[in-house]
């Protein structure tokens, strides 16, 4: 049994929600940066919308790569692309690359904050934490993947449920203020949209945790309850942030910029070491990912790929990826860089699926895999 439902409806139809929440919420909102950078500027309801409209890009996306894996019976990123954008795959797997060095970067320094700021560590040493533990949990497979991701989930949605009783006792009054006085603003359906293409890549890298589904029911209902498992927890920062609207929008980490305001230094230790969490979450579902494109191209080969293979993988990009990112100063970059994914991802993935992957499901004829 899981959270009081039965273990295989909990693998076939909440599970890929969690895992599509891990690889979302790392790069996505877990310091309400980002959530500052593409929301906040519409005003509080504005925001809103804009992540509603996220939300339901996500669970839309989401539903549609879960059918279309399912007919070409996909387990990994690259045989999904191949069916779906033919030689063009190769793309997808370079602009994964990229994204991936960013994202992995963008992690490893905020661990490092993180580590300095719980236990007075030097910098690097929270960050090589979060990367050792990245490559171990990665390189044990995707069932251990889907362990970890199964509590570290449940811990992540009741650490944000006690953030949003804690940030309504202490300042819910300026909540409702904010968004009784302030106009809709403009700008949030590029902002949701933009921000949706970015994070949806994580339905495609999520494919080898929909192993548990034995029908196209299943991969509906797994769509579409994505959107609002991995949109929850962004949505109770987003509410907390409005208090403060607009002047949070310049804090370089909303996050510490509400738990200064509570004072529940208790909770402030708590909060972070949960951000830690989130972002081993994130790193564990890119990075086996990869790993798993790399196990089914050994097994069309008859071959495969060993343990240490794996977890020679993943070292080799998780920490080549640190040292390249730091190396070019991309870290820097986040705002842009993410803003540009968003762009690539819409035109690579989310664009071609919609039409090519619709027609493909409607049409339901079996196909070939491209040579």
């Amino acid at each position: 049994m899981s959270a009081g439902l039965p273990d295989d409806w909990f693998r076939r139809l909440v599970l890929p929600g969690f895992a599509f929440k891990a690889v979302v919420i790392g790069g996505g909102y877990a310091t309400g940066r980002e959530i500052a950078e593409f929301f906040l500027g519409s005003g509080p309801m504005g925001g809103f919308l804009g992540m509603l409209l996220a939300m339901c890009i996500w669970s839309v996306v989401c539903a549609l790569t879960f059918v279309f894996a399912r007919q070409v019976q996909a387990g990994d990123y690259r045989m999904f692309f191949q069916h779906l954008l033919g030689p063009g795959w190769i793309l997808f797997e370079i602009a994964y690359v990229l994204f991936m060095v960013l994202v992995i970067a963008v992690m490893a320094a905020a661990a490092g904050e993180i580590g300095a700021a719980l236990l007075a560590w030097p910098t690097w040493a929270g960050t090589a934490l979060l990367l050792a533990l990245t490559i171990a949990v990665a390189g044990m497979g995707t069932a251990a993947a889907e362990r970890m991701f199964r509590f570290s989930s449940l811990a992540i949605y009741a650490v944000y449920g006690l953030f949003l009783v804690l940030a309504l006792i202490a300042f819910g009054g300026a909540i409702g203020g904010n968004w009784n006085d302030a106009p809709v603003g403009t700008g949030w359906i590029g902002g949701g949209v933009t921000y949706a293409s970015y994070n949806v890549i994580g339905a495609v890298l999520i494919l080898p945790f929909l192993r548990h589904q034995t029908s196209r029911r299943d991969a509906v209902v797994a769509g579409l309850l994505a959107g609002p498992l991995a949109m929850l927890p962004a949505l109770v920062m987003f509410l907390s942030m409005t208090a403060f609207y607009p002047a949070i929008g310049d804090a370089a980490l909303p996050s510490d910029f509400l738990l200064d305001r509570m004072g529940a230094d208790w909770f402030a230790f708590l909060f972070q070491g949960m951000i830690f969490i989130a972002l081993l979450e994130t790193g564990v579902g890119m990075v086996n990912a990869l790993e798993e494109r790399a196990a089914t191209a050994a097994r069309r080969r008859g071959h495969e790929l060993p343990p240490l293979a794996r977890i020679g993988i993943g070292a080799l990009v998780v920490i080549g990826s640190g040292v390249l990112a730091a190396r070019l100063g991309l870290i820097d970059l986040i705002a842009q860089g993410y803003g540009l994914f968003g762009y690539v991802m819409l035109f690579l993935f989310v664009l071609p699926l919609l039409v090519i992957g619709t027609y493909r499901i409607v049409k339901r004829a079996p196909e070939a895999l491209p040579s």
